[in-house]
C-alpha cells in the first residue's frame, strides 16, 4: 500500500522552514542540496545551493520538501506549496495509481526513470496536485 505524504514547496527557505519544523516537531531531517545531486548542471549556478529534496520524518510524521528552481514554464505542480506524494512500494503500483488517478485529468510529468528510482506528477480532474514516488531501495521500509 502506498504512503501518502504531504509535500512542501518552498522559493528557496526549504532549508530554514524543515529545520524551523524539525525544532518543533521532532524526528530526522534529511536534506540534500541541488549540487550535491545528479541534477547540479541543470540548475542556474545561483540556485545550486537550494534543497532539491527533504525529508522529515519520525514515528508518526513524515513531510517531504524542496525549493523551487523552475522559471514560469514550470507546471503547476512545480508552483503548487502543497502537494500530495504517494509514496510507491513497486513498480507495478505506481504505474497503476497514476492511470487511475491521471482519468479526467492533466498529466504534467509523465512516469519516468530518475536517479532515485521513478517519478511522475499530475493534476487530478478536482485540481489537486499529485507527486508519484518509487524508489526501489526503499520501498517496504
Amino acid at each position: 500500500m502506498p504512503q501518502l505524504i504531504p509535500y512542501l514547496s518552498f522559493d528557496g527557505s526549504c532549508r530554514e522552514a524543515m529545520t524551523f519544523y524539525q525544532s518543533c516537531l521532532g524526528g530526522e531531517l534529511q536534506l540534500q542540496a541541488f549540487a550535491d545531486s545528479p541534477m547540479a548542471e541543470q540548475v542556474p549556478a545561483a540556485d545550486r545551493h537550494k534543497v532539491l529534496h527533504s525529508m522529515l520524518s519520525s514515528h508518526h510524521l513524515t513531510l517531504f520538501a524542496s525549493d523551487r528552481c523552475m522559471g514560469p514554464e514550470a507546471s503547476p505542480s512545480a508552483t503548487t506549496p502543497v502537494s500530495l506524494c504517494l509514496n510507491c512500494g513497486s513498480d507495478e503500483e505506481i504505474h497503476t495509481l497514476f492511470a487511475k488517478l491521471s482519468e479526467g485529468g492533466t498529466v504534467e510529468q509523465p512516469l519516468a526513470d530518475m536517479f532515485w528510482g521513478k517519478y511522475g506528477a499530475l493534476s487530478d480532474r478536482f485540481g489537486m496536485s499529485w507527486l508519484f514516488n518509487y524508489a526501489p531501495e526503499t520501498a517496504g521500509k
